[in-house]
């Protein structure tokens, strides 16, 4: 069998390595000419961490990425509204690890090249289309180089290509619009002293103004000191989603008074984001969710197919189950077209759930609740919102996303 996989982000990458331990000829193209460590932060749940540690990727990930040990959430008063151990620390086998995306990219890539050759990446290839017939896919690559038309056949297309998927706009080339929040975000790396125990994870405020924040490199953590991924969230008065240019770099004065008295005895935020190397915009965006990603040898993978507010970690995470289920259901099935409507069957339905639980705060619906029963603040936490209540929230969504402990002890 040989899969061509369009887009290596840490989902195509992910793929790649998974095929290619199964016995699969597996080749990536992606549209970028040179693929370098773009991004901010992410979080890998236990869930996604092990499939990553079933690669033999356990000792890269921990030489990079902190191993978060707690995640907390406040109100903007900067009171206590849930705290909770994470990863190991909360009792699960593998641990959640929080890294800069492009940091875990490139070795993702570094693994692909080393396992399956530098010759099958193949940079600076722009997917433009398809045919297919019964037996066979060809698809087409437009080489930036020299502008020539590479077509390539194999049993498989998988379009991981993300949010802006060109794999997807062949699929669904009408009606099928980003759909906007109404919120901005504003990303950011900054170096600065830790924060709590320095392997912590915050968020603050409620869905209209929020700040989240959490340390990316264990090198630094050894040192003392911390690289802090952050993000501020705010809703703008217009309703319309923003131009094409959704990774621009901004000034702080676009967004920073709101948060100017955020300074709590634990954390400075005003500071954090006064200290940043670079401060990135982005619209808060998702996409409905699709009717079907598969059609014959053709299917879609991670953002491509499912593109989900960042809340609750999960996006990186959820194309991580994408290819782990994706390469068992092709390895396992000799019957390409119906393995493909098997991945779809299980993760289709998944991911949707997430989509929409995402689009009402999935877990962070605790600060929501803390801001609507108490907009002035609080004494005591469990006089506004029982700890029933928001054990069962935080819960609830770890069911839905699939790394409660008793799902991941089912998985193995």
């Amino acid at each position: 069998m040989k899969v061509t996989i369009a887009g290596a982000g840490i989902g195509g990458l992910t793929l790649a390595l998974m095929l290619h331990e199964r016995g699969v000829e597996v080749d990536l193209y992606e549209a970028v000419s040179e693929i370098r460590p773009l991004g901010v932060g992410i979080n890998l749940l236990p869930h996604a961490s092990q499939q990553l540690c079933r690669l033999g990727l356990k000792e890269a990930l921990a030489e990079r990425a902190i191993e978060t040990s707690t995640l907390a959430y406040f109100n903007k008063f900067g009171q206590e509204i849930w705290r909770e151990a994470r990863g190991r620390a909360a009792g699960y086998e593998h641990p959640q690890f929080s890294i800069h995306r492009g940091e875990l990219q490139l070795c993702l890539l570094a693994k692909v090249k080393e396992r399956l050759g530098p010759q099958r990446v193949h940079e600076g290839h722009a997917f433009t289309g398809f045919e297919q017939s019964a037996d066979r896919v060809a698809a087409r690559f437009t080489r930036r180089a020299d502008g020539r038309t590479v077509e390539v056949l194999s049993d498989v297309l998988v379009g991981a290509d993300g949010i802006h998927s060109a794999v997807r706009r062949v699929l669904y080339p009408q009606g099928d619009q980003p759909r906007f929040s109404g919120r901005m975000l504003w990303r950011a790396v900054t170096e600065a002293a830790p924060y709590m125990d320095g392997r912590s994870m915050f968020m603050a405020g409620h869905q209209d103004q929020k700040f989240v924040a959490y340390p990316i490199s264990e090198p630094l953590r050894r040192e003392g000191r911390a690289r802090i991924n952050w993000i501020a969230e705010l809703r703008v008065p217009q309703g319309e989603l923003p131009g094409t240019d959704w990774n621009r770099v901004v000034d702080k004065s676009v967004f920073a008074a709101p948060f100017q008295s955020w300074r709590w005895d634990w954390i400075d935020i005003p500071a954090l984001i006064d200290g940043a190397e670079a401060i990135y915009e982005f619209p808060l965006v998702d996409r409905d969710p699709l009717p079907r990603w598969t059609f014959g040898r053709v299917t879609l993978l991670g953002d491509a197919a499912h593109p989900m507010y960042p809340i609750g970690s999960n996006g990186s995470a959820q194309a991580i189950l994408d290819a782990r289920y994706l390469c068992d259901c092709l390895a396992d099935d000799p019957d390409t077209p119906y393995a493909l409507r098997e991945y779809e069957a299980e993760r289709l339905p998944r991911t949707t759930g997430i989509v929409l639980r995402n689009r009402m705060n999935g877990p962070e619906q605790v600060m929501q609740l803390a801001e609507a029963r108490a907009p002035q603040g609080f004494r005591h936490i469990e006089d506004v919102i029982p700890r029933d209540t928001l054990e069962a929230i935080s819960l609830r969504y770890k069911r839905l996303a699939g790394f409660d402990k008793d799902s991941l002890k089912a998985r193995g």
